[in-house]
């Protein structure tokens, strides 16, 4: 798959920026900087070098070089990236330089292949290396960050070493089975067993999917036709993106913005007023088939979404039919929101927020879109929402991201194996069963290995390096 003899080149950095960044890895780096570099470099270690890179027979441009020399380098070999503020027509011309030199262009993910098949990061980093790249929003960044840290196969590893001496000691028990020894009693055994799955459980329900924080969180408005959502909409994204009208129905379509919060962005959206079937059968249900087509869009978004904001028009008497509203819904997370309470007063507004708290059974956040209050309070309550959602911290721990381990789905399906099996191994222990225990113990051992193995089939390195963009 990875050929390691060859040296390897490709642009690391995002193609519309003008300071592009040409990177290198390989036993023909220093050669090859040393064709193209005017002045050479004249010694082989590590260092900043300023110079010129020559582009053709008439071309130089200004260029810095930073050379890392083996084996202290991000990839273990020797590396060297070109720093340069060119075009991209340029830059083009310098890569089919290099290729002309028998260097040859790296495969996606290439230069963290290296690092992990050279040792410089165990395979759980160098899976938290794409997770950083393509991180979209604060949860995966910190996520990835810890994962990178190399936090995952600390524990791993010591849930491992745990196992193996009461595997050890247990397996002793059987090779001096016709003495009179005992290495560990089956009560031991069982409970530092069972201690052991509550750490790989406590490990699985205490981390983060790496899948479950790549897409940013969806929080929908829902609420009757004309409570103001697309006002509400409007002053939480500050700008114009729903059209606001007096008339009820306005919005049909579901109409979606990004709203950056302070620990974390969402996707906003406003959709469809919902509507309940009027009791009088005079009244035509629903008026347009436009109307119905809404409705079904407004609940089918609703049903996806991670957090709810239900409005209730505070500037009324009559909720009856909100509640009834409200019941269309089932959520994972509710905030209720009290809108345009700039039209009554302040005591006015005070009773009807306690008359609303008390016909739902939640807390309302009076807010209004025209003066904007409650509007920052509103945000910090989403915020604080999302984060509770998506970690499974309590609300209002802005830090609690920080504080997981990161697992990827193949380093889930690792740790579920080896939580199964430390459970049978429990099992046969309780009726003398030590061999098949044992057997069963070493298996969840290797599971847990998986995590990070040393002995990865061309496959499956090929199978996680594939998603990496060239370059990485």
């Amino acid at each position: 798959m990875y050929q390691m003899n060859d040296t390897i080149v490709a642009v690391g950095s995002p193609a519309p920026e003008s300071r592009v960044i040409v990177r290198i890895s390989g036993p023909e780096t220093i050669n090859a900087m040393n064709r193209i570099l005017s002045p050479p470099i004249q010694r082989n270690r590590g260092g900043i070098f300023s110079g010129s890179v020559i582009i053709d027979d008439e071309l130089k441009i200004g260029a810095k070089v930073y050379l890392f020399a083996a084996p202290h380098s991000y990839s273990g070999e020797d590396v060297a990236e070109i720093h340069v503020w060119t075009n991209s027509s340029v830059t083009e011309v310098l890569m089919n330089r290099l290729l002309g030199m028998g260097l040859r262009l790296a495969g996606p993910g290439e230069f963290t292949a290296r690092a992990y098949l050279n040792g410089k990061i165990d395979l759980a980093q160098a899976e938290a290396v794409n997770e950083i790249i393509t991180s979209s929003n604060k949860f995966q960044l910190a996520a990835a960050e810890k994962l990178l840290a190399g936090r995952l196969n600390e524990t791993a590893e010591k849930i491992r070493s745990s196992l193996l001496d009461c595997l050890s000691r247990i397996e002793a028990g059987l090779d001096f089975s016709g003495e009179d020894i005992e290495f560990i009693s089956r009560t031991e055994a069982i409970g530092k067993i069972s201690a052991v799955k509550e750490e790989l459980e406590s490990l699985l329900a205490g981390s983060i999917t790496c899948e479950k924080v790549a897409d940013l969180p969806a929080v929908g408005i829902a609420g009757a036709p004309g409570v103001g959502k697309s006002s509400l909409l409007n002053k939480l994204l500050g700008r114009e993106r729903s059209i606001v009208s007096d008339r009820h129905g306005t919005t049909r379509d579901v109409l979606t913005g990004v709203l950056t919060l302070k620990h974390c962005e969402c996707v906003l959206f406003d959709c469809a007023g919902l509507m309940v079937r009027p009791c009088s059968p005079l009244v035509a249900w629903p008026q347009t088939i436009l109307d119905e087509l809404a409705q079904q869009a407004a609940v089918e978004a609703l049903r996806n979404t991670m957090v709810v904001v239900f409005c209730a028009d505070i500037s009324k008497t009559d909720w009856m039919r909100d509640v009834e509203i409200r019941r269309l819904i089932e959520p994972e997370c509710l905030i209720a929101v009290a809108t345009k309470s700039d039209l009554a007063d302040e005591d006015e507004s005070a009773k009807r927020l306690s008359a609303l708290n008390e016909l739902f059974g939640v807390e309302f956040i009076s807010t209004s879109a025209k003066t904007g209050a409650g509007i920052e309070l509103l945000k910090k309550v989403i915020d604080g929402r999302i984060i509770a959602s998506t970690v499974g911290k309590a609300a209002g721990e802005p830090q609690a991201a920080r504080q997981e381990i990161a697992l990827t789905a193949r380093h889930r399906q690792a740790v579920t194996e080896a939580i199964e099996l430390v459970r049978q191994a429990v099992e046969e222990l309780k009726i003398d069963n030590d061999e098949i225990a044992a057997m069963l113990l070493r298996a969840a051992c290797q599971a847990i290995s998986d995590i990070e193995r040393q002995n990865m089939d061309e496959q499956l390195l090929e199978n996680i390096f594939k998603h990496f963009c060239i370059g990485k």
